[in-house]
């Protein structure tokens, strides 16, 4: 293959082709996260310490990319003229990765801490920035149109979450480094830790990522449908599009409030905790792995359930997560800010993951096809105003609150003396991290407009994550005080009207729809019939729960998601949904009737269920609740319940699940199918074996 070929454009590309581009976008997609967390992040807000700057300047430095961002329009200019969206990523991101040489050469050449430094710093940060913005205009839209739309969740989710695992492991590496050069270096010579973890990231894994670009294909731009627009018409057709404006103002507002405190907990935890960089890193690989534990669960949800659905549920967990950064002190470092400090992480890459998987997605998916470089580039510069407001507002807000405080005190005075316990207390960064949490949370009413075709409720989406939070510590924590978790009534929980704490407690997603996927696979694996489905099925439910004392908050949650799961399992097994359906609501009643669960809270679970189940798998939600109802009248007796109540409670969870969906048309279909002609099952109706 010549030079020429390599950067052509293709007008077809076969499926081979394609599953080998996306096999080298994922390593690029890995060495470029490598190189991100050894040079970005809490490494280049401490080297900028390092050099001089006050809270103020980091906001600046963290508002510099995205204040580059509008120079999108001139790049969407030369791809509609040009159309070669390969050259002009890797000619302008070449010259960007080989900045970081003279950015780590900083602290050979100048003194530091200086002024002089910083703005150094500053300038070449911004040299690179205008770069990239022409970098990612030509990426976005080359990547939108190589990735397979059906696709898009799952395979960001998986690229996303092998990156998070290299790149996590990268920068602990460069802060250990670092704080190991700053424990031997001679005075004066402390920042030259940073020049030789970033010199040495960049002669490596930066110059990887423009390489592993040039071997990824790029489709040929195709034309919109009609006659060629104009230039104005191309860059103003998003602002034109009603349901893509929603999503603008989304965009905007959500860069705003997200990069209002982003910029600072790095600053935060390494001035006012005072934790080392090596601590600061730790925390992020906290962060990271649970973002890759939570990556594909995002992005299967994504694309079952659309990305708004996702990015609505994500986005109101990360506003939850910054509110908790106000309670780290109290208002200095004490007994518990570690503690929280872990659990904020755990969050914030739960969190992160959706959100970062979504946002990308969302703007893919709504972009017209042939149109998708100026409805990126737009979506582009919308997040990236917001996101340079953000931190310049949040650098002024820090400094104005720098020398202001809020404390609310609880005294206990008796006659031999008086104590005090500090309630709230909020100073500096505590007033950022409170303003953007207000901010957030105003912010998200704003996708209750945005229309994505297949979206379903987010209460449907929150129904299949929320399971005991025993499931959550099991792959987080061996400490064993920490399992007691699982024995806290999060039911309650649920009914708190804090944004963000729904999918919190709920987070752990599809582990009893996966327990009961697994079971059924091995139940008729490699048989003809299905007599085993109930006991197998029983069994796992009964083990899921054997270590649980209060069930009876979740009772209805395992009911509905096991129901799913054998919906899936049927999917995904081909064999007849029908009996299995039947075998398996059976399996279920019989697993939790050994706890202290209601007997009609397990068939309206399973009521909803099959309706939810049925809907994602694509199969007739009236077959799935016939076969629930014929189930339920069999075991109705052996679980002390009358038969009539028995067939009610299941079809209360099928119209539950029906309303959930916001779709009239759906809900008038299975309230037909609940009536009393429809319900009715012959004796010999194939129902069982």
């Amino acid at each position: 293959m010549n030079l020429k070929s390599l950067f052509k454009p293709k007008p077809t590309i076969s499926g081979e082709e394609i599953d080998k581009g996306l096999q080298v976008l994922t390593w690029e997609g890995i060495v470029s996260m490598g190189f991100s967390n050894v040079a970005g992040g809490a490494i280049l807000a401490a080297f900028a310490l390092a050099l001089g700057a006050n809270s103020f300047q980091i906001g600046v430095l963290a508002a510099i990319p995205f204040l580059a961002q509008p120079l999108q329009i001139a790049a969407v200019v030369l791809i509609d003229r040009f159309r070669r969206r390969k050259i002009m990523a890797i000619t302008t991101w070449l010259p960007a990765q080989l900045l970081w040489i003279p950015i780590a050469l900083i602290p050979v050449f100048m003194e530091v801490p200086s002024a002089g430094a910083i703005s150094a710093l500053m300038g070449l940060m911004a040299l690179r920035s205008i770069l990239a913005a022409f970098t990612g205009c030509s990426w976005n839209s080359w990547v939108k149109d190589l990735v397979p739309q059906e696709r898009l969740g799952r395979f960001f989710a998986r690229r996303q979450a092998l990156a998070n695992l290299t790149g996590m492991f990268f920068g602990l590496g460069a802060a250990l480094f670092v704080d190991f050069w700053k424990g031997h270096a001679a005075v004066g010579d402390e920042a030259l830790g940073y020049t030789f973890a970033i010199l040495l990231g960049a002669l490596t894994l930066g110059l990887a990522t423009p390489l592993f670009m040039t071997l990824i294909p790029e489709p040929l731009m195709q034309l919109p449908p009609g006659p060629r627009e104009t230039i104005t018409t191309t860059l103003t057709s998003p602002l034109r599009d009603h349901n893509y404006r929603h999503l603008l103002r989304f965009l905007l507002l959500w860069g705003f409030a997200l990069n209002l405190a982003i910029p600072f907990f790095a600053v935060y935890m390494l001035e006012r905790l005072g934790l080392s960089l090596s601590s600061v890193m730790l925390l992020s690989m906290l962060s990271l792995g649970t973002n890759i534990l939570f990556l594909n669960v995002w992005g299967r949800l994504a694309d079952h359930f659309g990305s708004k659905t996702v990015l609505s549920m994500s986005a109101s967990l990360y506003m939850l997560v910054i509110f908790g950064w106000i309670f780290t002190t109290m208002p200095d470092r004490y007994f518990l800010s570690i503690p929280l400090l872990a659990i904020i992480h755990i969050f914030v890459g739960i969190a992160g993951a959706g959100v970062g998987l979504t946002t990308g997605t969302i703007g893919m998916k709504l972009a017209p096809q042939g149109q998708a470089t100026s409805y990126l580039a737009v979506a582009g510069l919308a997040t990236s105003i917001g996101s340079a407001i953000g931190p310049l507002a949040g650098g002024a807000f820090a400094h104005f609150f720098s020398t202001r405080s809020f404390q609310i005190d609880l005294t206990w005075i008796d006659p031999n003396r008086s104590v005090e316990f500090p309630a709230l207390s909020l100073t500096g960064f505590d007033f950022l991290f409170g303003i953007a949490f207000v901010i957030g949370i105003m912010t998200l009413s704003l996708l209750t407009s945005l229309r994505e075709e297949g979206e379903v409720s987010p209460e449907i989406a929150l129904d299949t994550l929320h399971t005991p939070m025993r499931e959550l510590a099991r792959p987080i924590s061996s400490v064993t005080g920490i399992n007691y978790l699982s024995q806290f009534p999060y039911g309650y929980l649920r009914r708190v009207p804090l944004p963000g704490l729904d999918v919190a407690l709920g987070v752990t997603s599809y582990q009893v729809a996966d327990a009961a996927k697994k079971a059924i696979t091995a139940a008729t694996k490699g048989q003809e019939t299905l007599s085993r489905v109930a006991d197998s099925l029983g069994d796992a439910i009964s083990d899921l729960w054997k270590d649980t004392e209060d069930t009876t908050s979740h009772g209805i949650d395992v009911a509905r998601d096991a129901a799913r799961g054998t919906l899936h399992a049927a999917d995904e097994i081909n064999i007849n949904t029908n009996v299995l359906v039947h075998h398996a609501i059976v399996g279920i009643t019989q697993g939790l009737s050994t706890t202290r669960v209601d007997s009609r809270e397990v068939f309206r679970g399973t009521g909803q269920g099959v309706v939810q189940g049925a809907l994602e798998i694509g199969y007739d939600p009236c077959e799935a609740i016939k076969r629930a109802v014929a189930a339920a009248r069999e075991v109705a007796n052996q679980q002390g319940i009358s038969e009539e109540n028995a067939v009610l409670e299941v079809t209360r969870g099928a119209m539950q699940a029906a309303e959930a969906s916001r779709k009239p048309e759906l809900q008038s279909r299975i309230n037909d199918c609940l009536s009393s002609e429809l319900l009715e099952v012959e004796e010999n109706d194939g129902s069982k074996e």
